[in-house]
């Protein structure tokens, strides 16, 4: 990948964050400078939705602008403590305590960043939450050469509905040979 080694110093202190906790499920750097690229480009509140260790909401806040908001829900208190400590210093992110549709209350949203499968299968849900031409990154999903998309021989159908809604322009990207991920924009 041509792009620099270092990452956004709010960036390292997550990542710092998921090696203590053990937390071995971070997006990766290609992924999160795709979000900081997406980010740049919108206006408004913008969602993760399950923090983790606030990888993801990092690299929002690292391409978003100072107007906007960055929001996430993290299900596990603890670990949604440890990232609020991280987070506390910056004033337009606020990382909240629960599940996913805690955050329902600060919808519409102009981007929102999803990387929990059960999540994704809530489309219908997931396409109210966004403003029109909001965005939604869609992440881990394996490559697959077929269509319908296969994989561990069963149709991906989450993947596969994503991409034939119709309320959704979207695009699979590949993001290394073993990962991909959808982006879809709220027509």
């Amino acid at each position: 990948m041509s792009a620099p080694a270092e990452v956004p110093a709010l960036v390292s202190a997550t990542l710092d964050l998921s090696r203590q906790r053990g937390f071995i499920t971070s997006i990766r750097h290609e992924t999160g400078r795709l979000l900081a690229a997406l980010a740049a480009s919108r206006t408004g509140t913008l969602a993760e939705l399950g923090t983790g260790c606030g990888v993801g909401s990092a690299w929002l806040s690292s391409g978003a602008s100072k107007q906007s908001r960055v929001v996430s829900a993290e299900l596990d208190p603890s670990l949604a403590e440890d990232a609020q400590r991280i987070f506390a210093a910056i004033d337009n992110v606020d990382v909240v305590a629960g599940d996913w549709s805690t955050l329902e209350q600060y919808a519409p949203f102009s981007m929102l960043f999803v990387d929990v499968r059960e999540v994704m299968e809530e489309i219908d849900v997931l396409a109210d939450l966004l403003e029109t031409g909001g965005i939604v990154v869609l992440d881990d999903f394996v490559p697959s050469a077929f269509w319908p998309p296969i994989v561990d021989g069963q149709v991906d159908s989450v993947r596969e509905r994503w991409l034939t809604d119709e309320r959704f322009a979207a695009v699979e990207m590949l993001i290394d040979p073993y990962a991909s991920l959808i982006i879809a924009t709220r027509r």
